[in-house]
């Protein structure tokens, strides 16, 4: 049947493109699906202020009048500008196992981006660091988790046929809290309690948590600001992050370590894996979807790691040890024997380091990739 490829034109079209992955992986064992609520909110231009200074085009590919595959384009005007760079972005990039229709998708993004100005072509990235960034690439065989990509093998293999390079790792690791810590870990975290003036806020109600969550972000501006991808965020995209996350925060897995004048500088984020609770409920909250999220919530035995940061005049000064150690302890209490890792850039060597003294194992591996314009 006939190959076509066009764009994103109306609410009909929205639809296909937003629904279409739970078709792909209908047979995928391991795929989790978005929260559908939330990708209505993500591709909504009046609710997502990134729409607003980044370009951007959503395809659809169709094999006679099936749609078999879909990737948004991105033009971050904000970063490009940044580091000087005329770099246009693909997306949320899915299809059937076909490499003529990945190609046709690809090469329209491609293509786009050209007429734009555009010189190279990097992806999958979306809007920000926050968005499910690279192609597995190591992994298969794991449960994903809520902040990552969840493609099939055969999306890597068309990358490289199609002459796209690697642009860089990021690498997801597994800390066996309940075996696996190192003995001298406590001895470490007596030691620097001791010394420090830094003390570890920990939480009970979430209402105690909402003041310091503006804080954190303004922190995360000031660390992650030379990671790659990074741009700032506004007050306004801060409390969008507040409501979207704080619902799902459980308050024994925030540590926020304040400085003596109560500023915060440095925190770490966990959430109970819920993987298998969003696949049960098809990534719809209602009508029980929401019961059967919460429920794997409380029966997993696994934390995600979400984020993290110290302060770059309080590093190396054990906040790390401080943190973790509490975070170790709620977990071990609530039964979880297992951290997953948010994504590391393979360059971000200070966090490697600090993930290899704690014995954690890489997990899974995320490729980004990269191809000249023209």
């Amino acid at each position: 049947m006939e190959l076509t490829i066009r764009p994103v034109q109306h609410k009909r079209d929205l639809r296909t493109y937003i629904f279409l992955p739970e078709a792909i992986h209908a047979q995928h064992a391991n795929w989790m699906p978005p929260l559908f609520m939330d990708e209505w909110t993500y591709y909504n231009p009046k609710k997502n202020k990134a729409f607003s200074y980044c370009d951007t085009i959503l395809i659809l590919a169709f094999r006679g009048k099936k749609p078999v595959g879909r990737i948004m384009g991105i033009i971050h005007h904000p970063y490009n500008e940044k580091v000087g760079m005329k770099t246009v972005r693909f997306a949320h990039f899915d299809c059937v196992e076909d490499e003529a229709v990945a190609k046709a998708l690809l090469s329209a993004v491609e293509a786009w981006g050209q007429e734009k100005g555009m010189t190279e072509i990097v992806g999958p990235f979306g809007f920000s660091d926050k968005d499910p960034e690279g192609f597995m690439v190591e992994g298969f065989g794991e449960l994903p988790i809520l902040v990552t990509n969840c493609n099939l093998p055969y999306m890597p293999r068309f990358m490289e046929a199609f002459g796209y390079g690697k642009k860089t790792d990021c690498l997801d690791f597994l800390l066996d809290i309940a075996d696996g810590v190192p003995e001298k870990y406590p001895l470490l975290f007596e030691r620097v309690q001791l010394k420090s003036r830094v003390r570890v806020r920990e939480f009970h109600r979430k209402k105690d948590l909402r003041p310091y969550i503006a804080p954190v972000f303004y922190l995360i501006n000031e660390t992650y600001k030379d990671l790659y991808g990074f741009v700032p965020l506004d007050d306004r995209e801060i409390q969008e992050m507040v409501d979207r996350y704080l619902p799902i925060l459980d308050t024994r897995y925030v540590k926020i370590a304040l400085d003596e004048n109560d500023q915060v500088v440095g925190f770490v984020i966990g959430i109970p894996n819920m993987a298998q609770g969003i696949q049960k409920a098809r990534g719809r909250l209602f009508p029980l979807g929401l019961i059967h999220i919460l429920q794997s919530a409380r029966r997993t035995e696994q934390l995600d790691l979400m984020l993290g940061a110290v302060h770059p005049d309080y590093r190396n000064r054990g906040l790390n040890i401080l943190m973790g150690w509490l975070l170790i302890q709620s977990a071990r209490a609530a039964g979880i024997a297992t951290f997953e890792t948010h994504l590391v850039l393979e360059s971000n060597r200070p966090m490697l380091a600090e993930y290899e003294k704690m014995g954690a194992k890489l997990h899974k591996r995320f490729r980004i990739y990269r191809k000249d314009l023209g």
